[in-house]
């Protein structure tokens, strides 16, 4: 019999799909549940607050985390796998007070830890490792080097002797500890007696704790990648993630041509592996790198042969969105004639398969450009079209709408207030979740980057129906404010 899944891996799917406002929700009310059968302070509840507290986290709202982390540390403890959560739980709080910038507080609350690990486990168990690593970090980003590289090797040293894959974290943040001081040492020393399966550990670990705005990134990773491509080749799946972060960072500091040569380097590779999807998305990027480089017609050519590629392997999906690119770089270059047929395409494509997504973008941008040519009569269907199978708070969604207004009123341009269109966007997502005939005005304003809401019922709610619309309302709040926010 299939085991029933956890309302935990419930709200980790609701997060995936970008629903963390749902995902919120569930797990208050699993909060709620444990206290009531279990008591505040069980280890029920105390496991629900920081299931939370996780999604918390990952949705932004670090102060409120905090406090569920907190919570979760006064559990009583009965067993040996109580106190075990319990050192967990006090990790968390120190790590999420750290990213709330309050750093002497997290502090306190690591080195508490690293104690009450010290006095459970003893010095040689991975366990004490695991406490160490956190308080490393944070002493690094203190600009405590000399304790933070101590801290950090003794780390290093436990998981390596106890065999541990945690190695791979405490090896990549001794590596920007070794870097951040400065000394000349190598940044991975022992990087090539680990298991190649431990290498690209390493190497995903980079990856996901790469702190963009540090001025050593990029020295870190151009290192990081000769080292790992030394070891595991120039094909490895990790090889190629460092290549494709470090293009993300030169990107992002204005090395276009650097950005196009680690493309060309990882598009050759797909091209050897035989992952022709791959090669087609790099390439795409590449384009997208030319164009940002101001090399107009070399942008267009790849764009072009792209193109040709893609309509090769068959997919329906992948052609629409390369089509949809490309059809958007012709406009912007002035080429309107040549960019109309591949817009159209790439709604025809999009119809033909499987994703409403794609789909509803690829309409939405050949309803603008029908727009923008003035032909709103075919503007207006167009674009409907693609509001009707996109999500309401998908970014193409709201510019849509906000083009949709001006198409209303007549207008080849102009395209709206973004502000008013999400708050009718906000209005729809609320009105569609709730009963027809228990909403009689949903009063929405966006001000300072988030949502003033008041709601005016038409008559008394059921109190199924009341934190139905409590839910629904806290929902919409977490997702539109992602948006506003560019968080997505």
């Amino acid at each position: 019999m299939t085991k029933a899944p956890e309302p935990v891996e419930i709200a980790v799917g609701l997060m995936q799909e970008g629903r963390y406002g749902d995902a919120e929700n569930l797990l208050v009310r699993e909060v709620e549940r444990a206290a009531q059968a279990h008591g505040v302070g069980s280890p029920e509840w105390a496991s629900a607050q920081c299931d939370l507290g996780n999604i918390l986290i990952n949705a932004g709202r670090v102060d409120r985390a905090i406090e569920c982390f907190r919570g979760a540390v006064t559990m009583t403890v009965h067993d040996e796998q109580n106190r075990k959560d319990q050192l967990t739980y006090r990790m968390n709080l120190g790590m999420a007070l750290r990213m709330a910038g309050r750093l002497d507080e997290a502090e306190t609350e690591l080195r508490q830890g690293v104690a009450e690990r010290l006095a459970f486990y003893g010095r040689e168990h991975a366990g004490y490792a695991f406490g160490l690593e956190p308080l490393a970090d944070l002493l690094r980003q203190r600009g405590d080097l000399t304790a933070a590289r101590e801290v950090v090797e003794e780390t290093v040293d436990n998981l390596w002797r106890n065999g541990n894959e945690r190695l791979t974290w405490a090896m990549a943040l001794r590596a920007q500890i070794v870097l951040a001081q400065g000394t000349g040492e190598p940044l991975f020393a022992g990087l090539d007696a680990l298991p190649e399966e431990l290498v690209a550990m390493v190497a995903r670990t980079l990856c996901h704790r790469m702190d963009r705005s540090d001025p050593q990134s990029r020295v870190l990773l151009e290192v990081a990648l000769g080292a790992v491509e030394h070891i595991l080749g120039p094909d490895h799946q990790a090889t190629l993630n460092l290549l494709s972060e470090l293009a993300n960072l030169k990107r992002e500091q204005g090395d276009t041509q650097g950005r196009a040569e680690l493309i060309e380097r990882a598009r050759d590779s797909y091209d050897r592996l035989g992952r022709p999807e791959e090669a087609v998305l790099t390439t795409l990027a590449l384009a997208l790198a030319h164009s940002e480089a101001g090399g107009v017609e070399s942008s267009l050519a790849t764009y072009a042969s792209v193109g040709e590629r893609v309509r090769q392997l068959g997919s329906p999906e992948l052609t629409s969105h390369v089509l949809r690119n490309w059809g958007l770089a012709l406009n912007e270059a002035g080429r309107s004639e040549q960019a109309e047929p591949v817009l159209a395409e790439a709604v025809s494509q999009g119809r033909r398969g499987a994703d409403h997504d794609l789909l509803g973008r690829a309409c939405v941008a050949f309803g603008l450009f029908l727009q923008h040519q003035e032909r709103l009569a075919e503007a207006g269907p167009m674009i409907e079209e693609g509001l009707a199978v996109l999500d309401p708070v998908d970014p193409d969604a709201l510019v849509g709408r906000s083009h949709l207004g001006a198409v209303h009123q007549g207008l080849s341009c102009g395209c709206g207030d973004l502000g008013t269109t999400m708050a009718a966007a906000f209005r729809e997502f609320v009105s569609a979740r709730l009963p027809a005939d228990l909403l009689d005005r949903l009063e929405v304003e966006l001000v300072d980057g988030d949502f003033k809401v008041d709601v005016h019922l038409r008559r008394e709610p059921t109190e199924g129906e009341l934190q139905r619309l409590n839910e629904v309302t806290s929902t919409a709040q977490a997702e539109f404010r992602r948006r506003v926010n560019g968080r997505h």
